[in-house]
């Protein structure tokens, strides 16, 4: 494909819409943002020193290619110091997982290992469980008229399910579910001075308490994930501190990954279920929709819409030349509306294909996919058992984020 030769769009126009994007009203809403930032362009210029990418075949063949890579430390580096890449918490995030690039990320996914289906089978028993208390909470709160149900399910199901499959003490979940939400900022697409301030504050308090974790399980190892991964580190890491420091930074990885998007999925499924009683009565009258309910809602609002990948060398995207390390922002919340891949976008449809990039793709494929699919199929097949029916009293309000959702309340009622 050739290069184009003179974009009709430019970057004063591109943060135009990008300032929407920011606005209570288009983090409520984004997607009208997105179908009109598509119409210029597979991938249009950022109003800063990048792009974005918002068809759906642009965003899979870069999260499948080689060419394209996670911004590491080495990249967040050469950005300098007074940037966003250089603040803490972000220097903290470039050992994790999600932003290694090969031989690290490939080393790091090994020890790390994988949900099979016997960890899974393990953990749904504790989902069941827990969802079936935390939706025993949610009705006793609906007799008594409305209830939050990110409050009282949303939040609580996630961090009790990772919580409890790290051999984490109860107590200290609220704690660490307030501390995820604060850190992510860190990773949003464009995170304010004071975001990054709490962002900062809330990565140095992890990094003390999974620190102190992962010395604790050191001096008492047993059969938990923590354990198994300082065996593992053992085994290719002969430095021991070293060792520590990468079964930190696996921890760290894993709680925030499960906490955060999850939460996201479960409260958007639920209010897509709510919303409107058809839906409802679909799922209800058709159980085995559930698993297609839940892709379908990860295709029509991700928890996450901004997946960032970098240029390993000079390249052309679309007719778009980019440079090597310039980045390109995949905006999978626009890829996921896109006519040329989904007929008629905007309509949730639960009985269509599933084709989404919820979990990113490639090699970052996330770890955790099992995790976060059984959890939302178990809340949503004891949701229709448990209650006749619920509706949606008010719009939630959303965080003020743009790449990670995340609706802060979502006001329910039986109907």
């Amino acid at each position: 494909m050739g290069v184009a030769t003179a974009p009709t769009y430019n970057r004063r126009e591109s943060a135009s819409l990008f300032s929407r994007l920011r606005t209570p009203r288009g983090q409520a809403d984004p997607f009208p943002i997105y179908e009109e930032l598509r119409s210029k362009g597979e991938v249009t210029p950022a109003p800063w020193n990048a792009f974005f990418a918002t068809s759906f075949e642009v965003c899979d063949q870069v999260l499948r290619s080689r060419d394209w890579l996670e911004p590491d430390r080495d990249w967040r580096e050469k950005q300098g110091s007074g940037t966003r890449w250089n603040a803490s918490s972000s220097r903290e995030m470039s050992h994790t997982l999600a932003a290694l690039n090969p031989p690290d990320h490939t080393r790091a996914r090994r020890a790390a290992g994988s949900f099979d289906r016997a960890a899974v089978e393990r953990i749904g028993l504790t989902v069941t469980r827990v969802t079936d208390q935390l939706l025993e909470s949610l009705a006793d709160r609906l007799n008594d008229g409305e209830a939050d149900f990110v409050a009282l399910v949303g939040d609580q199901l996630p961090v009790a399910t990772i919580g409890d499959w790290l051999g984490l003490p109860a107590a200290d979940w609220p704690r660490l579910r307030q501390l995820t939400h604060d850190q992510v900022f860190t990773q949003e697409l464009l995170p304010s001075a004071s975001q990054l301030a709490s962002s900062d504050a809330a990565t140095a308090e992890l990094r003390t308490y999974f620190v102190e974790l992962v010395k604790d399980r050191r001096a008492n190892l047993g059969d938990d994930p923590v354990s198994r991964w300082i065996r593992t580190w053992d085994e290719v890491e002969p430095d021991r501190a070293k060792a520590d420091e990468s079964v930190y930074f696996l921890v760290l990885f894993v709680l925030l990954a499960a906490l955060e998007t999850t939460s996201t999925l479960l409260t958007t499924m639920t209010r897509l279920l709510v919303e409107r009683p058809e839906r409802w009565d679909l799922v209800a009258d058709r159980p085995d929709l559930v698993p297609a309910f839940v892709e379908e809602t990860l295709r029509y609002d991700a928890p996450t819409h901004v997946i960032s990948r970098v240029a390993a060398q000079d390249s052309v995207l679309s007719g778009m030349e980019i440079r090597k390390d310039e980045m390109v922002h995949l905006l999978v919340g626009a890829a996921h509306r896109d006519p040329a891949k989904h007929k008629d976008p905007d309509v949730f449809d639960p009985l269509r294909k599933p084709a989404h990039l919820a979990f990113s793709g490639g090699i970052h494929y996330c770890l955790g996919a099992p995790l976060a699919r059984l959890e939302a199929q178990i809340l949503l097949r004891q949701l229709i058992r448990r209650f006749p029916r619920l509706t949606l009293v008010r719009s939630p309000t959303m965080a003020p984020r743009v790449a990670f959702r995340r609706p802060l309340n979502l006001d329910v009622a039986l109907a």
